[in-house]
């Protein structure tokens, strides 16, 4: 399905409380139709045992967060009563992506792998542009390769894509993941989402349902031209999770994030690109850490971090202070676009604002849920996207939200919480 949104769209409902109440008539068995599930995999095995373990059928709902396909498998149920939403890799070089990934790794790539891939591609581009590594010359450059005009490039021709750019060329760089025109606030204008299930008997643990599309304006600063040079090494930092809550996950999104760097390095241009992975363990000081790492290394621009919960901290606490360009290739989190950031903070991914109107409509006409509760990771992330899906249930789609619940990752048991979420 697709849609268009102007950007007074894109704001409506920005904020509002982190917590709702009682907000209309519980069903006669006590309960809500449905359950919305924001978490990350490691802390979803256990949530997802525990509620399991109740003997409750019920429907569920998770976003990106909880797309791991070997979830089924840890968990022990073949969970075909959930629904997900994710940002799809829905971009014009989509297929063109997939094969590279494929070629390299032999596997089929994962959610976010392609906003991985774009993330660090544009990321090069806009320091070939700029013909320096500094992030205050790299941030002119962001929309200069990846916003119209320019001559189109992709996954496919990226080396071509890297020359042009470092010969002061105009390059509109086209993605797996969207179009990757950014905003003004440096977002993506332009966004698609997967609606799946858990499919533990194919090769790939996830069948797409479908995907629904939306389009925005692209906007924001922009240099009027580009240095560019060669003979130079580029540098370009990942801070990616390998490890923690996003493990799973992260694994495949920095093999994507490498893809582009090999490409370069393995040509015959004369610039090579300098990398450096650090491990944010998806945990908050972790990621500063990293972070910190990069930046003392002497990173001028870094993909990553993939959680809102390390990425508001990594951006407010060493990005924009020391003027260093981050470009996140998964945080949704409403709260990164309203950042006080000077343009340094971009992302690949879209902002939740659009996710919890899509996962409001699968809820309501998909699922066909009358009334639901959400569980959600006590973060900026989790609290947002189950702000924003409760809002739209209710106001678009005429729907009750009976409760939202907040629970810690890496708790023993999660039943006192679901149990208030069932009623």
């Amino acid at each position: 399905m697709s849609s268009k949104i102007d950007r007074r769209d894109y704001l409506r409902g920005v904020g509002g409380a982190t917590t709702v109440g009682l907000m209309g008539t519980l069903r006669q068995d006590g309960g809500p139709d449905m359950l919305t599930v924001i978490g990350y995999p490691q802390s979803g095995i256990q949530l997802f045992r525990d509620l399991y373990a109740t003997g409750r059928n019920i429907d569920v709902l998770v976003p990106d967060g909880l797309q791991d396909s070997s979830l089924p498998r840890q968990v022990g149920n073949d969970m075909q009563n959930v629904t997900g939403t994710a940002p799809a890799a829905a971009g014009p070089n989509r297929r063109a992506f997939v094969r590279l990934f494929r070629n390299r790794y032999n596997q089929s790539p994962g959610v976010f792998t392609s906003h991985s891939y774009d993330s660090v591609a544009i990321l090069v581009l806009a320091n070939a542009a700029a013909g320096e590594n500094t992030g205050s010359a790299i941030r002119r450059q962001m929309r200069r390769v990846a916003n119209p005009p320019g001559r189109e490039y992709g996954p496919e021709n990226f080396v071509e894509a890297v020359k042009a750019a470092a010969n002061g060329g105009d390059v509109n760089y086209q993605g797996a993941s969207s179009a990757t025109n950014f905003d003004r606030r440096g977002g993506p204008a332009s966004a698609a989402y997967d609606v799946w299930k858990f499919a533990p008997q194919t090769r790939d643990g996830i069948e797409t349902v479908n995907t629904r599309r939306f389009t925005g304006d692209a906007g924001g600063p922009s240099a009027n031209d580009a240095p560019g040079g060669t003979e130079r090494t580029v540098r370009v930092g990942i801070l990616l999770p390998q490890t923690g809550d996003l493990g799973s996950v992260g694994g495949p999104m920095v093999q994507a994030s490498r893809i582009p760097i090999q490409q370069v390095n393995e040509s015959d241009l004369n610039l090579t690109v300098a990398t450096q992975v650090e491990d944010t363990r998806t945990a908050r000081q972790a990621a500063i850490s990293g972070a910190n790492a990069l930046v003392n290394a002497g990173y001028p621009a870094v993909s990553g971090p993939a959680s809102s919960g390390n990425n508001i901290p990594v951006c407010t606490e060493v990005f924009i202070p020391n003027e260093v360009v981050g470009c996140s290739p998964s945080s949704t989190a409403i709260t990164v676009s309203r950042l006080q950031d000077d343009d340094y903070v971009f992302r690949t991914a879209p902002s939740d604002l659009l996710q919890g109107e899509v996962m409001a409509q699968v809820a309501a006409e998909r699922i066909g849920a009358r009334s639901a509760s959400t569980l959600f990771v006590n973060n900026d992330y989790g609290q947002q996207l189950s702000n924003q899906f409760s809002q739209a249930f209710r106001q678009d789609h005429d729907r009750r939200v009976i409760n939202q619940i907040a629970f810690n990752n890496g708790e023993s048991s999660y039943t006192s919480v679901i149990d208030r979420a069932l009623g």
